[in-house]
């Protein structure tokens, strides 16, 4: 069996992956679903219609382009 196979053989310095969820923007992004909004991001802002929200991410449909935002990026929501 390999290393990879068998979690107890793991080297030490392996990489774990870690989410954090913020419950209240989760919450709050439930309620404006099939909407407008401005999300600001840390790498910009984008407008369209919230069209999923998931505790870790949302989609936005910008023109028929589907945009996934990782809810740890998001600065503030503007709904419309």
């Amino acid at each position: 069996m390999s290393n990879y196979q068998n979690p107890q053989h793991y080297p030490s310095n392996s990489v774990q992956m870690f989410t954090y969820v913020d419950p209240y923007v989760y919450q709050t992004l439930q309620t404006v679903l099939g909407k407008t909004i401005v999300v600001q991001t840390t790498e910009g802002s984008i407008r369209g219609i919230l069209r999923d929200a998931m505790p870790d991410h949302i989609v936005v449909d910008v023109s028929g382009s589907s945009f996934f935002i990782r809810i740890q990026n998001i600065v503030w929501v503007l709904p419309q």
